[in-house]
């Protein structure tokens, strides 16, 4: 079943990278009353899922949300903190390729680019990928979002090696 969900969101996200929408050139737009509210209540079932580490059906959950985006789905806002939760559902639930993909296309999506914690996890994910070069790149910005603080509750192996790839503060305190 695991697998069958992956192959799912594999096939409803992918279209992601073709369809782009530049976000920093375009305005979101506000979403129907009664499908943010159906959005938001998916939503928010996918989250308690997760905080009971039960990920695959969170991802089920945020799956369900997702498909009630109007096209193009990357111009709502809902899209973004969608594929994040997607995407962190994976991560956390060691599905690296996946957490890679959903926050790789999120960044095509309105108000995600600059953000911290969207940096953090898709370097962590490109970390455990093996992506070196593209995982120092994420937790640059990520640290360069939020300073040292969003790395404490992390395996400290993500800030030990940005460590290695940047020169230290003028400060000398990281």
């Amino acid at each position: 079943m695991r697998e069958f969900l992956l192959f799912i969101w594999v096939v409803l996200f992918g279209f992601l990278n073709s369809t782009v929408v530049n976000s920093a050139e375009s305005r979101p737009m506000m979403l129907p009353q009664s499908v943010h509210e159906r959005i938001t209540a998916l939503s928010k079932e996918g989250d308690a899922l997760a905080d009971k580490t039960k990920y695959r059906e969170a991802i089920e959950k945020y799956i369900a949300a997702f498909d009630l985006l109007p096209e193009p789905k990357t111009q709502w806002e809902a899209c973004t903190w969608l594929l994040v939760a997607i995407g962190d559902a994976n991560f956390l639930s060691k599905h690296y390729e996946y957490a890679q993909r959903a926050l790789s296309d999120a960044m095509h999506c309105p108000n995600a680019i600059g953000n911290p914690f969207i940096h953090l996890r898709l370097g962590q994910s490109q970390f455990e990928l093996g992506n070196k070069k593209r995982a120092a790149d994420e937790l640059a910005r990520a640290y360069m979002g939020a300073g040292a603080e969003i790395f404490k509750t992390e395996d400290p192996k993500y800030f030990a090696f940005l460590k290695t790839v940047l020169k230290p503060p003028a400060s000398g305190k990281w």
